[in-house]
């Protein structure tokens, strides 16, 4: 038994997907079989739920699917279905623990999950139903720095006031973000966690922005000693999340390639 409602929505996504180009209402309607007013209604819905816009011309496209993140809902769900593979293969590498972050509307830092090492012993972890100050962690100030100057500008005017000295003043943050943008990675060798180091690379979505964080982290001794592995392995999980992110945006209503 078939919901014929939804059934017809998932199709018309289906066709739009197929679309090298935008298409008009009257070459929808004829794709779907349907009275006109119906295919209009459809069209009008999936406008309004970000998933087909109107050119000039008053053609359309599909530009987003489901499950893919808009401004207003974030799709975490699929960012951890498509990260985890490539997180997986960097906590093999390492044998350190990594962590997916995401930044959330209020500034504050979310692990969506976490992968520890098997081979180890004594492996670091920790709680990720608690969220994190960002710029207390090695993820938040890898994605803070992936920002634009004025939401930076924005995120240091909202914190409380500080001390004179301390690592939570406007200046230190400032200057810790600047080292990242200069660098491309976020390293932190004295975490809150005291006896914890990590790093963290961010992972830019299909337009440059940035989606998340792939954040590896392990005891301070270990981190040091194979820093520049743990380094490659953090950047090369951030630039292969971004690509398998990219393979799922439609550009010019074609999809350029379907992700399970």
């Amino acid at each position: 038994m078939t919901v014929r409602s939804a059934q017809r929505v998932l199709e018309l996504l289906e066709l739009m997907a197929q679309q090298s180009q935008a298409v008009s209402l009257a070459e929808i309607h004829r794709m779907v079989d349907l009275p006109k007013s119906s295919t209009l209604m459809l069209i009008r819905t999936l406008q309004q739920r970000g998933y087909l816009a109107r050119d000039d011309a008053g053609n359309y496209r599909l530009v987003r699917l489901p499950g893919e993140g808009s401004a207003d809902a974030p799709a975490w769900g699929t960012l951890v279905r498509l990260a985890t593979p490539w997180l997986t293969e960097a906590v093999a590498a390492v044998g350190e623990s990594g962590f997916i972050a995401v930044l959330t509307h209020d500034d504050h830092v979310r692990y969506l999950n976490k992968i520890l090492p098997d081979a180890r012993e004594l492996r670091y972890d920790r709680n990720i139903s608690v969220d994190r100050i960002a710029h207390q962690v090695a993820s938040g100030v890898a994605l803070l720095a992936a920002q634009s100057d004025d939401r930076i500008e924005a995120y240091l005017t909202a914190l409380p006031p500080q001390s004179p000295a301390g690592p939570d003043r406007p200046e230190a943050i400032r200057a810790a973000i600047q080292a990242v943008r200069a660098s491309g990675i976020a390293v932190n060798l004295a975490g809150r966690v005291e006896g914890a180091a990590g790093v963290a690379v961010a992972v830019r979505g299909p337009a440059g922005h940035p989606v998340a964080a792939v954040n590896l982290a392990g005891p301070v001794e270990r981190i040091k000693a194979e820093l520049p592995a743990i380094k490659r392995a953090a950047q090369t999980a951030a630039a292969r999340i971004g690509e398998a992110l990219a393979r799922r945006t439609p550009v010019s209503g074609r999809v350029l390639a379907a992700v399970g």
